[in-house]
């Protein structure tokens, strides 16, 4: 028996050291040389650059500047995806007998305060968009949305979904604002905003 596992053993190839298959040069070489450059890289950096004028623009490029204020921008698009893309849908179409299109329709091109008294206001029941009748609620965004944002959702969609409609300035939906601040409740539907026009 002690014959048989001593044969075993023999024709067992020995363990494998580094002696005989140590690194190769071009390898340490190589990484010699990347792990110089590194340290010379680093060392070579002015610490004192600040770090966020990397790109080359100044630092008053880089300052946000408050929606509303001069040179600050409000993104129309941003505000619409966020607030209005669910009923309205990204293309603007709407949902046909749900929620009216935007694409076309008269409310959208038409007066520029009949629109920010919508979007500050809301509207409820009977509503008529391009010859179709729709029955819903659009919320109020008069607590929400401040002039600024108003405007350029509303100039983004009245540039947009086929409509060609100037745009409207946050002073614009700032009278209408101050004109309508003792309105509670939304707009009854057509009742209320055919006496707007």
């Amino acid at each position: 028996m002690e014959h048989g596992s001593v044969g075993a053993q023999e024709r067992e190839n020995p363990d494998p050291t580094e002696v005989d298959r140590p690194i190769p040069w071009l390898v340490l070489s190589l990484v010699g040389l990347l792990f110089g450059w590194g340290i010379t890289y680093i060392l070579m950096q002015n610490p004192k650059d600040d770090p966020a004028l990397g790109d080359s623009r100044t630092l008053s490029t880089l300052q946000a500047k408050p929606a509303g204020s001069p040179g600050g921008a409000v993104d129309g698009a941003q505000i619409y995806s966020a607030q209005c893309v669910a009923c309205h849908q990204a293309t603007g179409a709407g949902l046909p007998g749900v929620f009216p299109p935007l694409a076309g329709s008269e409310w959208v091109m038409g007066s520029d305060k009949v629109a920010a008294a919508i979007l500050l206001h809301g509207i409820t029941g009977k509503l008529t968009v391009k010859g179709g009748s729709y029955n819903g609620q659009m919320p109020a965004f008069k607590d929400k949305l401040n002039d600024a944002e108003i405007a350029a959702v509303l100039s983004h969609i009245r540039s947009n979904f086929g409509n060609a409609a100037p745009k409207i300035a946050p002073d614009v939906v700032k009278a209408e604002r101050e004109a309508t601040r003792d309105r509670k409740d939304p707009w009854a539907g057509d009742d209320d905003l055919v006496k707007l026009k």
